[in-house]
């Protein structure tokens, strides 16, 4: 997807184009839009960097059901393997 924005709409504000895809990947995560792997791509980053800057901002990342049973499986599964 391209977008574009008129660019007297940001005169004045430091913004680049980094800037914006990480705001965008912010409000699409915190509005439960995206999820926290997604919201990373959108901004370009890793998912370690994007949860510091999710901490940086002091929002909190959502951790639901269907992720703690995912960690339960992988930790199940790293105690079975000898933690490989």
């Amino acid at each position: 997807m391209k977008m574009s924005l008129p660019d007297d709409l940001l005169d004045g504000k430091d913004l680049n184009e980094k800037d914006l895809l990480l705001h965008l990947a912010l409000g699409l995560f915190i509005d439960d839009k995206v999820s926290l792997g997604s919201a990373a791509r959108i901004a370009g980053m890793s998912v370690p960097a994007f949860i510091d800057e999710l901490g940086k901002r002091k929002i909190p990342i959502q951790y639901g059901a269907e992720e703690l049973a995912s960690d339960a499986r992988t930790l199940r599964f790293l105690e079975e393997n000898g933690g490989r």
